[in-house]
């Protein structure tokens, strides 16, 4: 896994980070991040993936710039935390495309955004 993650490029979406970056093949997406997401979905023939990071899906949830979630549910319930699509966020309709269970119990689910919002 460590050796494909290091070989796809990767754009880095960060307020704190400079380049040059650590991680091999890496791009800080420099300016207003949804004007460069925006671009980059533009210019790249390839599917543009998010890892971990809430303020990032909810930045472009609200430009519009998110087309489908791949989201895991964990059978568990903690009480608290931070919550990916919080009460003050952007509605949107979703529709389910596809869904596994894994044999622990996480379901793994690929929702895409509907044309009817």
């Amino acid at each position: 896994m460590t050796d494909a993650l290091n070989r796809v490029e990767k754009f880095v979406a960060s307020t704190t980070l400079r380049e040059p970056l650590p991680w091999q093949n890496s791009k800080l997406l420099v300016g207003d991040v949804p004007d460069a997401v925006r671009d980059l979905k533009r210019k790249q023939d390839k599917t543009l993936v998010i890892f971990g990071s809430g303020v990032l899906v909810q930045s472009l949830m609200q430009h519009d710039l998110i087309d489908e979630f791949v989201l895991q549910i964990h059978p568990i319930v903690l009480g608290r935390g931070r919550r990916l699509f919080p009460s003050e966020g952007v509605p949107a309709k979703l529709i389910l495309t596809e869904s596994t269970t894994t044999e622990t119990g996480v379901v793994i689910g690929m929702w895409k955004r509907s044309s009817q919002q």
